[in-house]
């Protein structure tokens, strides 16, 4: 299939985006506390070829702010510079910048300012947050107006070509405006459908008359909730909605809500484009550019949205982080270079828990200015010798990729006969076949660099190490699951067990024991993997009951916004859940638990107990060699060698280091972030540099 179609510029109101790749407004953690990075970050999508990149959501009034979480604030004229970082970067690879404008209305609990919160009728706010917001009286929706018009203008001069009201995911005013459930107002803008999107017409109009001449105007719209006759759906109001102001932005930016449905896992939502059924109907009712998502990733899909009349534009956020270079690829017919996302959500995670964005496929995403990472270009080793890598999971196989492109000579050992790690067998749980393409991403490359043998079925001691001479060593062992129960709740390990209990862990399903009857699944590591081990049981046609200390089945989760979903769908399978309760002792038939709050005691009949609780790191090859190592040279306290190489005299015994699960068990983001970082940073350690990372400074003016 031709893909010129991708690539022809798309008239937008007064500007023109030069292609149909459009970086769709996505949080990323960075924003008004860390604007240089906020800049980088964009900009390596517009190097990449995407030819419109937007910023998270904005606040436009201290009125609605959401703090902890970190987004972008535009609330008066000293927030201006930060955003004209990110503007000059963005137009610097040509392509146009999107601000999204927000008014969180009872969305924003207001800790930074402590604003009493408004919204559209009186109500909670919706963040667990002990505080109510009040109704918003009509001098309040002037304002607000007002503020939208202020804030457009502000983000005219800061260099946006494209600027956005936003009614989506449930979390913004004009949203909140529209649905019934909320808008109690008897006013002008409560009751009729006409009524509830009168601020939303207003405010698209009065930011047209404030910017039209320069900026185009964009509407993001939650078009579907997911949730019945209760919420916005196609079949109702939002094909009305969208008939009463169908030309009135110069591009509509159509989704899917809650935030759970948009940014859907890939276990819940595995294909491409899955939000069309909800969105295709919008391109029928406007002649305005649409522009939407769906995990795209494939050239071929996103050709078929655009010929078959769906979209005009190709929204992606997770796609761009996963890799910015997309768009570059598929110009380059480089589609087998593409980074594919896996749909984990661990992006999503990092906004919720206020923590920098990551990325388990692009470990360079959000160390572009602090760590100076680049997802296409490596810099040139700085050390002479070649490279071992022991271990083919993914940090081991990250740390071999980028090895090899800092042009180190790297040899990379697994002692089982294929490639992957526990991304083998986790890719083979329900709903996680795309963990496999971390995998398959690096391991395509690395069959082709000249400067990298793979050599499968090697089981290597320390003294076989020793004797190749090569200088430097990475350990990517892994790590095994605990069968003693040690965790969270059970630091020294669940102490009662009897002989002959049957205890097993997930290393004895992955390698394809048989397991019949009732099995009680204990989930102490909170995270996806007990969850998705006792759906994977029950299909098999084993009685499973989970059970947990936490509150909630896979409380993590809640992070990457599937815990409702899983949780859900267990109880759908017939699986009984047992929360706040840890075990106090595993028979022979029966195991004992143990209620976390009151101490009460109770037994469940059992066949097996799975623990899913902790992991131990498999370093004992880094441990042998560490000694040998150590007693020739300088050695730091945690095991990394001190001292550039500096020419011919260079010390004949070699560095090691230990990196991914064997360092420290964690997400698979995890590992390929520590591959990463030992490959990119190794040879800097004794260096002026070493270990260092700029960081965002506060300047303290008189």
């Amino acid at each position: 299939m031709s893909y010129d179609l991708l690539f022809e510029p798309v008239r937008i109101g007064p500007v023109t985006a030069p292609n149909r790749f459009f970086q769709v407004p996505h949080c990323n953690s960075l924003g008004h506390a860390h604007p240089r990075a906020e800049a980088a970050n964009r900009a390596i999508k517009a190097e990449g070829g995407w030819g419109v990149i937007c910023t998270q959501e904005v606040e436009i009034h201290p009125s609605a702010d959401i703090s902890p979480a970190i987004e972008g604030r535009l609330w008066d004229q000293r927030d201006i510079p930060a955003h004209q970082l990110m503007t000059d970067s963005v137009h610097k690879h040509g392509a146009l910048a999107g601000i999204e404008l927000c008014y969180n209305g009872h969305h924003a609990p207001n800790l930074y300012s402590r604003v009493a919160p408004m919204s559209v009728s009186a109500m909670p706010v919706d963040s667990n947050y002990p505080q109510q917001a009040r109704a918003m009286s009509l001098a309040d929706i002037k304002s607000l107006r007002q503020w939208h018009v202020d804030a457009a203008k502000r983000a005219m001069e800061a260099g946006y070509d494209i600027i956005y009201a936003y009614a989506g995911h449930d979390m913004s005013s004009l949203m909140h405006f529209m649905l019934q459930r909320y808008n109690r107002r008897t006013d002008q803008y409560g009751g009729s459908l006409e009524n509830r999107v009168r601020l939303t017409r207003e405010i698209l109009e009065s930011i047209k008359d404030a910017v039209g001449h320069r900026c185009a105007v964009a509407f993001r719209f939650a078009v579907d909730e997911k949730i019945g006759a209760e919420g916005m759906r196609p079949e109702a109001e939002a094909t009305d909605i969208v008939s009463m102001l169908a030309e009135l932005p110069d591009l509509w930016d159509v989704n899917v809500s809650d935030w759970s449905n948009d940014s859907a896992t890939a276990r819940f939502e595995p294909q491409e484009g899955y939000q069309e059924d909800s969105i295709r109907f919008v391109k029928q009712l406007t002649t305005r550019p649409v522009v939407g998502v769906g995990r795209f990733t494939s050239a071929d899909k996103m050709v078929s949205q655009v010929k078959r009349g769906v979209l005009d534009l190709i929204g992606a956020a997770r796609p761009s982080i996963a890799d910015p270079f997309l768009p570059s690829k598929i110009k380059n017919g480089e589609l087998e270079l593409i980074r594919e996302c896996i749909g984990c959500n661990i992006c999503v995670a990092c906004d919720n828990i206020v923590s920098p964005i990551r990325c388990t496929q692009n470990p360079t995403m959000g160390e572009e200015w602090k760590r100076g990472w680049h997802p296409e270009k490596a810099k040139a080793g700085r050390k002479k010798g070649e490279a071992l890598v022991v271990g083919g999971g993914p940090a081991g196989l990250e740390c071999a990729l980028q090895l090899s492109k800092r042009g180190y000579p790297v040899m990379l050992a697994e002692a089982g006969s294929d490639w992957g790690g526990r991304l083998l067998n986790e890719s083979k749980l329900p709903g996680l076949a795309s963990y496999i393409r971390v995998r398959d991403y690096r391991l395509y490359q690395l069959e082709r660099s000249a400067n990298v043998q793979l050599l499968a079925e090697n089981t290597l001691t320390a003294e076989d190490i020793l004797d190749t001479g090569i200088q430097h060593l990475f350990i990517a062992t892994g790590s095994t699951w605990r069968r003693d129960g040690r965790g969270r709740e059970h630091p020294e390990g669940v102490s009662m067990i009897e002989n002959g209990a049957r205890v097993l862990t997930p290393d004895d399903i992955y390698a394809g024991v048989a397991v019949t009857g009732h099995v009680v699944v204990y989930d102490d590591d909170h995270y996806y993997l007990g969850g998705v081990l006792a759906e994977q049981l029950r299909q098999r046609g084993c009685e499973v009951t989970l059970v947990t200390p936490s509150p909630m089945v896979s409380a993590w989760t809640e992070h990457t916004l599937e815990q409702s979903k899983i949780q859900a769908r267990l109880i759908k399978l017939g699986i009984n859940i047992v929360t706040t309760h840890s075990l106090r002792k595993i028979a022979l038939d029966h195991c004992e638990l143990s209620c976390i709050y009151s101490e009460a005691h109770q037994s469940i009949h059992c066949d097996a107990v799975l623990m899913v609780t902790s992991r131990q790191s498999e370093d004992q090859l880094y441990r042998d060699l560490s000694p040998a190592i150590s007693s020739a040279n300088d050695v730091s306290h945690d095991g990394l060698t001190d001292g550039p190489d500096d020419g011919p005299n260079d010390r004949k015994k070699p560095d090691v280091f230990c990196i991914g699960d064997c360092e420290a068990p964690s997400t698979v983001a995890a590992a390929v972030y520590s591959g990463h970082h030992c490959a990119s940073e190794f040879d800097r350690i004794g260096t002026v540099d070493e270990g260092l990372y700029r960081r965002e400074m506060i300047s303290l003016e008189s």
